[in-house]
């Protein structure tokens, strides 16, 4: 897999090299290829182009027997003269650490797998025989050719096999009408906006039969169903619309499939989601809010008994998001990840009420649990750290995880940057963290062009883990900073809450007293600094933009830029509406424009490029062309760089391979630093 890889990229670039000779009058011979760049250690640097190479490793499901374990790699396929697009294929590694086999193969991705109870077969989702309606396929657990199982209407989103593995639960959108169909196909297709929303609903499928039965329906959406032990009821979350900024207002139910009966799940006051069953069936251990507040919150662990009666509290005292709980087979224990400062780790706690939550490993970096085997010996979950991509892992009776893939193995032969976990103080004495990578093969005293790039959200936060632009930027002998302000989560409530009514002040003092410390302790040069950042990432840029000028150059990506109006074009105002004094614009103009990068718009005199997808829908593109008309008019450097067809987060990977080049290209102009590893501008 690796070597026809290495061909198409190979293809790639001396088609390249042909086309230009060809522009310039030159011969029509082909060009021999530059030599890869190198680090002092005499090993590849990262590109662009190399980051179309890392494989993405997810989805680990273990074996009943606890022998091996299935997991998705989705890899770029880069064929000359056609679009460029990621594909995901099921793999299989043996939890002895044998070598790993690819299970499905093809242009059509294959997600989500999932063993039969039994062990003998593996299922999962492709939309192999139509294209965008994926089904469920199975295949001999010891691989061979797949066969189609379902042929649910527009495809399903997810299942389970029931405990007997006899049928499957499904869900699936609610599809259009044939009344809606037919006057789509004349394009008489008006659209009421908030009206006819599509939900998602719960069918059962009985696999020998190949009949299918709708289980639930309403105004309502439902995600995640689980099976209780004895296969007589199903758990499942519900949400007024799938629309994002309805995410808040979750709620767990349980159905008992014989008499259709429904009972909700949980208390009143706050959301509740991730209901997981415990072995013996006698408890639901979920996560839930303590209210139905749309910003920041702490989702805490409870158990709640089937027949009914109130939640029980688990750890009161836990203050982080606890995320999906995983059951030890006895029943006892449940395990978790969650985000801890600059890491995600894996805890653990008794379950009875009050119990203490314990660390299970520290690791730094990033590691979840998945699935525990049914024997209790094996732990099994996703691992990655500053220096490697995500990859599968196992533990065998808590001993420390060991790595069973090796998807991006060829990275062996590349020098990568150093990353670590850096502290300083802020302007109101308030203690920040952040990650600081420093450029490949650094020198201990040596000054640096450094790159501030705040993470987005703002309820998030920067792990340190591998970062492929970083890593890039780094080759290019970058260091760059992320450091996680008030605002950003790992840090408990008080201080993800830290910036409501405060956007640009606080969070803002943060990240430059972080880029203050970098220079006190000589990495950072004073005349070569940066920032760039993504999401709220990119609305902290355009503010620091408005706000310094210490800053050579500042890239602003999917940012906000006006939030008055940012407020009516977003898909999660409520969101929004929560920190800003929870009201609307209209209710409090003069925070809302207080707080905009447009109102100092003026002050702007760095040279600026601005990044954007065309169809944004969580930023819309208005906020950066609002921005963007100024700078032309006032005559500041500015560049903007719209990618077609991307929203919020980009997905096609030529548009993803541009965007980290020109990262490169633009910061290492005005920082005055050689570009070392990308094509030099035409």
């Amino acid at each position: 897999m690796r070597s026809k890889t290495l061909f198409s990229f190979l293809s790639i670039v001396l088609y390249f090299l042909f086309a230009v000779s060809i522009s310039q009058g030159q011969s029509a011979s082909r060009k021999t290829d530059p030599p890869a760049p190198r680090a002092k250690d005499g090993k590849k640097l990262l590109t662009a182009m190399d980051l179309m190479k890392i494989a993405t490793v997810s989805a680990p499901r273990i074996s009943p027997d606890g022998s091996r374990v299935a997991y998705t790699v989705s890899e770029t396929k880069m064929e000359k003269d056609k679009e460029w697009k990621n594909v995901s294929q099921v793999w299989v590694a043996p939890t002895s650490g044998s070598k790993a086999r690819q299970y499905t193969r093809g242009d059509k991705s294959s997600s989500a797998p999932e063993w039969s109870p039994d062990g003998s077969l593996l299922a999962f989702l492709s939309d192999r025989e139509k294209d965008g309606e994926r089904q469920v396929w199975m295949m001999m657990a010891d691989g061979g050719e797949a066969w189609s199982v379902t042929s649910h209407k527009g495809g399903v989103s997810g299942f389970h096999f029931s405990p007997d593995g006899k049928r499957l639960v499904l869900t699936a959108v609610d599809q259009p009408s044939k009344d809606e169909e037919d006057r789509k196909k004349v394009k008489d297709d008006t659209m009421v906006i908030d009206h006819d929303i599509k939900m998602t609903h719960l069918w059962i499928f009985e696999v020998e039969k190949k009949e299918e039965k709708r289980l639930t329906e309403g105004e309502f959406t439902v995600s995640d169903p689980q099976w209780s032990p004895d296969g007589t009821r199903i758990t499942y979350t519900t949400r007024p619309t799938p629309r994002a900024d309805d995410g808040a207002l979750s709620d767990v139910w349980m159905i008992t499939i014989a008499s259709r009966e429904k009972k909700k799940l949980g208390g009143e006051s706050g959301g509740s989601d991730n209901a997981r069953w415990s072995p013996d069936g006698k408890w639901i251990a979920i996560t839930a809010t303590t209210d139905r507040d749309p910003g920041p919150s702490t989702a805490n662990l409870y158990l709640i008994s089937p027949d009914g009666g109130a939640p029980i509290h688990v750890d009161a005292k836990f203050d982080l998001s606890i995320g999906t709980p995983v059951w030890a087979p006895d029943g006892h224990t449940i395990y978790f990840s969650t985000n801890v400062r600059e890491a995600i780790e894996v805890f653990k706690t008794a379950a009875v009420p009050d119990s203490m939550a314990k660390e299970v490993w520290q690791l730094g970096g990033s590691i979840g649990i998945s699935e525990i085997s049914r024997d209790g010996h094996t732990l099994v979950g996703t691992v990655s750290s500053g220096q490697q991509p995500t990859e599968i892992y196992i533990s065998k009776d808590g001993d420390h995880p060991q790595i069973i893939t090796h998807q991006n193995a060829w990275l062996s032969d590349y020098s990568l940057a150093q990353s670590e976990v850096v502290k300083w103080k802020s302007k109101d004495g308030t203690e920040v963290e952040g990650v600081l990578t420093k450029p490949v093969g650094y020198e201990a005293g040596k000054k640096v062009p450094l790159l501030l790039n705040p993470h987005g959200g703002p309820t998030g936060a920067s792990v340190n883990n591998f970062t492929t632009t970083v890593q890039v930027l780094a080759a290019n002998g970058f260091a760059v900073l992320q450091p996680n302000f008030r605002g950003s989560t790992g840090k408990g409530l008080a201080f993800a809450q830290a910036n409501k009514n405060t956007w640009g002040k606080g969070d803002y003092e943060d990240c430059m007293t972080g880029v203050d410390a970098m220079i006190a302790n000589g990495i950072a040069d004073p005349d070569r600094l940066g920032a760039f950042g993504w999401s709220y990432g990119g609305y902290m840029t355009f503010w620091i933009l408005t706000q310094t000028d210490r800053f050579k150059a500042v890239s602003p990506g999917a940012g906000l830029t006006n939030i008055y109006s940012m407020y009516s074009q977003t898909d999660i105002h409520r969101y929004l509406n929560w920190f800003y004094t929870d009201k609307a614009p209209w209710d409090a103009q003069e925070l809302y424009w207080d707080r905009s990068p447009m109102k100092y718009v003026n002050n702007v005199k760095t040279p600026t490029m601005i990044v954007h997808g065309q169809v944004d829908t969580r930023v819309p593109i208005a906020q950066a062309q609002e921005f963007y008309q100024a700078l032309v008019e006032r005559k500041v450097p500015v560049e903007f760089v719209v990618y077609p067809r991307e929203n919020h987060g980009f997905t096609e990977p030529r548009h993803q391979m541009d965007r980290v080049r020109r990262y490169v290209t633009f910061f290492a102009k005005y920082l005055k630093t050689p570009v070392v590893t990308e094509p030099a501008e035409e």
